[in-house]
């Protein structure tokens, strides 16, 4: 039976092949470019292309007051605090899978569709989310804020699919697209220099480094340019390389010392979201990745009160506080949170 489909389109393969897929398939699909902030625009041309090669309506939706406010916003606002945002995660929750998602359905469409590598499965009475395919594409991590309510309506056409595959799916079709670089890990930050975004918007705060003993070693510029673990940018001469270690927001210190002292066996993470709805009431045995790009570790999972507890079986480096966590049992992702602290 024919549905009505909005996809979610930045003009790159991803979302291209995933609009041509569900077009065969017989729905009616329409397109859908968000922009966000202001160099956004031009990812319009790309995508307009793509719905007059695949004879699909175009339409373009501006968000980018609530960009700024839920996501650019919020990445300074973390890093001022010293902390590590992750600010696809923020993108995900607050703009594709809440306002779009909305603005979708009201339109009249019935499924929103992205190009996302990650599967929905609904074989056992309940929505659950799974990992993509391809694990090194998997994009399940940035999706663990996600309910039952939201994957109802929406559909991951690309999780099935290795990212090899879909290049040469696009190529078949024609699709202009089909050898478009990938997009950046941070899309407002083209030139990936996270620095000097920051010192544009935050007032220069510099302050202390010291060591464990609390030894003052030299000065910094500024906690939000510093994230755990890092180890270049100090400024600091030392017989052993130095990292990160912790960083003090009351005193605006940095505290750094040997790489030994990053590894980290126990974190409390706050939000925790259950693609459930229904959160664990004892402990449970997971497997947990403290960021994307990190192997998924086993773990004990524990109420805390509002908040959960994760114990790793072995510990893990450079926990980060403002990082998400995500919990997975085999390739369904169970929820996650943002980490607060770490022991």
């Amino acid at each position: 039976m024919s549905s009505r489909v909005f996809v979610a389109m930045s003009g790159g393969v991803d979302s291209s092949l995933a609009a041509a897929l569900l077009k065969e398939k017989g729905h009616e699909v329409s397109g859908v470019n968000m922009q966000l902030w202001p160099e956004s625009r031009q990812g319009s041309g790309y995508v307009k292309r793509v719905c007059h090669d695949i004879s699909i309506p175009f339409h373009v939706l501006n968000f980018e007051r609530e960009f700024q406010n839920y996501v650019i916003d919020y990445f300074c606002e973390e890093y001022s605090r010293g902390r590590t945002p992750n600010p696809c995660i923020a993108c995900n929750q607050r703009i594709k899978f809440e306002l779009l998602l909305k603005k979708a359905l009201a339109l009249g469409a019935d499924y929103l569709a992205t190009g996302h590598y990650a599967r929905i499965d609904h074989s056992q009475g309940r929505y659950r989310l799974l990992k993509g395919i391809d694990l090194a594409k998997d994009q399940s991590y940035f999706l663990y804020t996600l309910g039952q309510a939201e994957l109802k309506p929406l559909l991951f056409p690309l999780g099935e699919f290795r990212k090899d595959e879909v290049r040469c799916m696009a190529a078949e079709r024609g699709l202009h697209t089909y050898d478009k670089g990938e997009s950046q890990e941070v899309c407002f930050i083209p030139d990936g220099n996270y620095g000097s975004f920051l010192v544009q918007r935050l007032p220069p705060a510099p302050g202390e480094i010291v060591d464990l003993e609390g030894k003052v070693l030299g000065r910094h510029q500024g906690i939000a340019l510093y994230t755990i673990g890092q180890r270049r940018g100090l400024g600091i001469a030392s017989p052993e390389p130095l990292y990160v270690l912790r960083i003090d927001t009351q005193t605006n210190t940095l505290v750094v010392g040997p790489e030994e002292e990053l590894f980290s066996d126990t974190l409390l993470a706050s939000r925790v979201n259950f693609i459930s709805g229904k959160p664990p009431s004892g402990d449970i045995e997971v497997g947990a990745k403290i960021r994307y790009r990190s192997a998924e570790a086993k773990a004990m999972l524990s109420p805390q009160g509002e908040r959960f507890e994760l114990r790793l079986y072995e510990p893990q480096r450079a926990i980060t506080p403002g990082q998400a966590v995500v919990f997975y049992h085999g390739d369904e992702v169970l929820g996650g949170g943002i980490i607060e602290s770490a022991a």
